[in-house]
């Protein structure tokens, strides 16, 4: 018994020496119920992630195992090297954009697909470690920043709609689904019910919902039951290292280069605007308003993206939902690890995870959308430079079905609208060159 307790005491000096537990005012247990607080909100990217990935063609199995492998890895190198209490985790934004417009809309290859997310990730490590990514984000105007997440976010609730068949093609070009449908109907209980939970403020909400509405289909024989609970985990060889099956005219194609700059500025900006947001909520912010270490967070991250293409699954992100595991009491990087932790066990629950049906988990896209798009309010409609560019941006996302073109619509906007109002202080030489080359996108392709 004394061993024991001898063991316990060095393990906890252990970590007390690693994460600075009580300089940070938490302990261990605290931080663990944090690490299970905020996989139990994350968790329900082990469902959707493989789905919105399995629709580019992918095998759903071996992305499974990815994401949780990718997952729990990212989540170590936060919190080892940054001793955050944030977790990162496969973007809700840059999967989407992964799967509908690089793969089907653009008509590129998966393959294609992790390649110019594994060179976004060298790129983030060398702008990282340069100290040029803070440099290159002041090119963007902030009022596009905004625009950006808004459109990504009424591109994911388009696409959960879709996915929930609530919207459908029909008429001139969408209309109302099928509502009386049992899957619809399926979805709308699923969106009622996440919605709720949501409201509540219910830790976990969004896995919540997804396991309700998955057990209420099954119930009803709506969708399928799983074929076991427990297993080995899927081959993740389906995926593995697949960045290197490209071909070197697709990888130094215009294409690649104008999708490479859109994930650069979507991850950046998402990057910095979570890390700031979270870390604020949690008063990691020093006195003078800045984040320390936040260098090595963004390392950490950038490390992640590369790690996850390589893996087989699309870039990771600092998540809002790290916010969960705050609100729970994490201040530190054991925090993260608990969750990483989390992610490799739930590798052994594949055959859950992947019976889980769409119904359960377009909810989510909608809400996660809605949440993004809550953006819109921190745009000055009154100033039309800067308003006209923004809805542009945020209307042709999901109207065009592309995140890109959204983005390059409302750059070239921005750009003329501003030069021709007399206001070119408000126009970056960088942001000139981009505009130029984006228009010479249009004209060329």
């Amino acid at each position: 018994m004394q061993k024991n307790t001898s063991q316990a005491q060095s393990n906890t000096n252990l970590l007390e020496k690693i994460f600075k537990l009580k300089e940070n005012n938490t302990n261990v247990k605290i931080e663990a119920l944090a690490g299970i607080t905020t996989f139990m909100t994350i968790a329900y990217i082990l469902v959707v992630n493989p789905n919105i990935l399995g629709e580019a063609g992918m095998d759903k199995g071996a992305v499974f195992t990815a994401t949780a492998i990718a997952s729990g890895i990212g989540c170590f190198v936060m919190g080892l090297l940054a001793n955050y209490p944030i977790i990162l985790a496969p973007s809700m934004g840059i999967n989407v954009f992964f799967t509908y417009t690089i793969v089907l809309g653009m008509g590129y290859t998966w393959q294609f697909a992790l390649c110019a997310m594994f060179i976004e990730g060298i790129i983030f490590v060398l702008l990282t470690v340069t100290n040029v990514r803070e440099k290159i984000i002041e090119c963007m105007p902030e009022v596009l920043k905004h625009a950006i997440t808004a459109g990504i976010g009424l591109f994911i609730t388009f696409i959960g709609l879709v996915n929930a068949g609530i919207i459908k093609q029909g008429g001139a070009i969408i209309s109302l689904g099928n509502i009386k449908s049992p899957v619809v109907v399926l979805s709308i209980v699923g969106l009622m019910i996440a919605a709720t939970l949501l409201i509540k403020n219910v830790n976990g909400a969004f896995l919540i919902s997804i396991i309700i509405t998955s057990a209420i289909g099954m119930l009803f024989a709506i969708v399928p039951m799983p074929n076991g609970v427990i297993d080995l985990p899927p081959s993740i060889q389906p995926v593995f290292m697949k960045v290197f099956e490209v071909t070197k005219a697709d990888i130094f194609s215009l294409d690649m280069l104008i999708i490479v700059v859109t994930l650069l500025f979507v991850n950046m900006f998402d990057s910095i605007g979570f890390l700031l947001g979270i870390a604020q909520r949690a008063n990691l912010l020093d006195e003078e308003g800045k984040m320390p270490n936040v260098k090595k967070a963004l390392l950490a991250e950038s490390i992640s993206t590369t790690t996850a293409s390589l893996l087989g699954t699309s870039t990771l992100a600092t998540t809002v939902e790290s916010g969960a595991g705050i609100a729970a009491g994490g201040r530190t990087g054991l925090t993260a690890c608990v969750t990483g932790i989390l992610f490799f066990i739930s590798l052994f629950f594949a055959p859950l995870f992947v019976s889980i049906p769409a119904q359960a988990t377009a909810p989510i896209l909608i809400l996660v959308g809605f949440m993004m798009a809550s953006s819109i309010l921190r745009i000055d409609f009154s100033d039309y430079t800067d308003a006209i560019p923004a809805f542009l941006t945020f209307i042709i996302m999901p109207l065009a079905y592309s995140v890109a073109d959204g983005i390059m619509f409302g750059i070239i906007s921005y750009t003329i609208l501003k030069l021709l109002s007399n206001k070119r202080k408000d126009v970056k030489l960088s942001l000139i060159i981009l505009t130029l080359v984006f228009i010479l996108k249009f004209a060329l392709l």
